[in-house]
This record gives C-alpha cells, structure tokens and sequence, in this order.
C-alpha cells in the first residue's frame, strides 16, 4: 500500500466507495465523475504504480481482473450490448491517479473514438 494514495485510501476504507465487487485482490467501484452512464473503476488492491510499471509477476493479476470485469459486466446486465475498457498508462496517456486501474465503461453506444 501507498499511504499517499487514493486509491490504497479506498481500498482501506478511509475513503467511502460505491464497491460493485471485492475479493482478496480487486476491488471494483463506481467511478464518482462518470464518462459514461456505466463507470467502473476496477483495481488490483496491490499497489502497482502503472501498467509500464508492473514487475515480473504481476501479470496474473491483470488476467484475473479481465474476469472479473466479464462478470461485472454479466451481472449488470451489459455483457452482451458492450463495453470498452480503457487503462490509461502514464502522464500522456491520461493517467491521473499512479495506481494501476481499469475503466469499465458502458450504458450507452460509446462510438469509434474515445474522446
């Protein structure tokens, strides 16, 4: 845990969340400024820094959160219309928080691009 960081602040519950799911390793909450009717931040509740960051190991855990963003998905009922999930990795690629996260976006068409 970083004791700077927000996202360690949530996931011992110093900071209140809206939680969608939780086990021993991912936590996943609703994200409170939403880009899209559904937005889900899902994040390994190690703290890795980035995705360009990760140490030799820490691979399992992305597949795992793949997983668990499938069932997400299921049991909101928008597996089978869509999603996007969008890691953005480092200060150009719009990362804002220095906590390896995953954003789980739908409830709409989204379209071709991101912006």
């Amino acid at each position: 845990m970083n004791e700077n960081c927000i996202f360690c602040k949530i996931i011992k519950g110093e900071i209140p969340s809206n939680k969608v799911y939780e086990d021993d390793e991912i936590l996943a909450f609703k994200d409170i400024n939403p880009a899209a009717p559904i937005h889900v931040l899902v994040i390994p509740k190690k703290h890795i820094k980035s995705l360009a960051k990760m140490e030799d190991g820490e691979g399992k855990i992305i597949s795992k959160i793949y997983k668990v963003i499938n069932e997400i998905a299921e049991k909101q009922g928008f597996k089978e219309k869509g999603y996007r999930v969008i890691v953005n990795c480092g200060k150009d690629g719009g990362q804002e928080v220095g906590h390896l996260h995953f954003h789980l976006l739908a409830g709409k068409q989204l379209g071709e691009k991101i912006v």
